[in-house]
């Protein structure tokens, strides 16, 4: 980037056509109070970029050795992700995602409108493409935002030399005391800002989880996968893709956020009213990975994603389980099966009951009816060793 040039504040010019606002213009409208009286600005040069296109290369994922894609993705879940410079938007837009429904399994009593989101790029400037990435990043970002009914508290541009980052974190009103204070069980609520435009009176998020993220070893309980998206599974810009250096598909095109709010709605009182055993964010690495995750010590989980590849009409086993569509594993009791049926049907909400958890096997077992490489049987060992499951 030129050095009178600023990421915030200069205009830019995108494949030889100028924007009509800088990035700092578009995400001061995103905020949650109205913006400090204008300032005059130093005179910043345009910064000039292009747009930067997938690489075209051969769906070589659609099948293939399952415990390996899982052993790949779930050694590099977790660590922190460069957006990936061909899919800036819908990277952005799972970022947003994945804040909030990190934030659905925390006690205390709130709604999605009741947060806020602080917004941090963190931007390699220097390679082609990077800066347009950028722009068409915080477009998304305040599109998505818009369509949630969410609002920033704050936001700021970084530049660095190694690393393109995006990170959003639910914000709120914290105590003021002395940081190094002990809290009590009394402090396990923090208020939430409560100036949110579409939130409740008083709302408060706790500091600690209302439901486990590890399955409770309930043999006949249910693990329950729910979209929190309309959009197709695909496996673009996904940690799969990263994992073997493939990028020879489209990204998920996430953004309706309409549908997003009615999830959070349902699945936020499942976590307060106690109907959820446990519950996981789906969203890096995708289905499987979250799963895997869930289990612990010797529980496993048997499950069958015929009938998620069945409504989608799609016949990769694959991209069910790795896409990273934003979504949720909940686990609830049978007893409460005909009651979260109902719930969702209620709200015109698709869901997906995969199975159950295997107490004893520490093994993931997945089958699928439409047959085909990955999607026959998978099997994966929580340990270090495989081990047969049932047939």
């Amino acid at each position: 980037m030129k050095e009178k040039a600023s990421a915030l504040r200069s205009e830019y010019i995108i494949d030889g056509v100028p924007r009509r606002f800088t990035p700092a213009d578009i995400l001061d409208e995103c905020l949650d109070r109205e913006p400090e009286a204008s300032q005059v600005y130093e005179e910043f040069e345009p910064i000039v970029d292009e747009s930067v296109d997938p690489c075209p290369a051969a769906d070589s994922l659609s099948g293939g050795d399952a415990q390996e894609y899982l052993q790949a993705v779930a050694g590099i879940a977790g660590s922190p992700r460069n957006c990936p410079m061909a899919f800036p938007e819908e990277f952005t837009k799972s970022r947003i995602a994945k804040a909030l429904l990190d934030t659905i399994w925390m006690k205390g009593h709130f709604r999605l409108g009741d947060l806020s989101l602080q917004a941090k790029w963190r931007w390699n400037p220097r390679p082609l493409g990077n800066m347009a990435a950028f722009y068409s990043s915080v477009e998304a970002a305040a599109d998505y935002l818009d369509s949630l009914g969410i609002c920033l508290s704050s936001y700021s541009f970084n530049e660095s030399d190694r690393v393109s980052q995006i990170a959003f974190k639910v914000a709120a009103t914290d105590r003021q005391d002395d940081p190094d204070e002990e809290i009590g069980p009394e402090d396990e609520e923090i208020d939430l800002p409560g100036n949110a435009p579409f939130g409740s009176p008083h709302p408060v998020i706790g500091r600690k989880r209302a439901v486990p993220d590890q399955l409770v070893p309930d043999r006949e309980s249910w693990i329950i996968f729910v979209p929190f998206d309309t959009c197709e599974f695909r496996l673009g810009g996904s940690l799969i893709c990263q994992a073997f250096g493939h990028n020879g598909d489209n990204a998920p095109e996430i953004g309706d956020g309409d549908y997003f709010i009615d999830c959070f709605e349902i699945i936020r009182e499942f976590v307060e009213d106690k109907v959820a055993l446990s519950g996981r964010t789906v969203g890096d690495g995708g289905l499987l990975t979250a799963l895997k995750a869930m289990c612990g010590g010797d529980t496993g989980a048997k499950i069958d994603i015929s009938g998620i590849m069945n409504s989608y009409d799609e016949d990769k086993g694959v991209r069910i389980l790795f896409s990273e569509v934003p979504g949720v594993l909940i686990q609830i009791k049978d007893i409460d099966f005909d009651y979260a049926d109902a719930e969702f049907l209620l709200q015109d909400i698709a869901y997906y009951p995969i199975g159950h958890p295997a107490p004893g096997s520490g093994v993931i077992k997945v089958k699928s009816g439409r047959g085909g490489g990955i999607s026959d049987i998978l099997q994966s060992l929580l340990g270090s060793q495989a081990t047969e499951g049932e047939d």
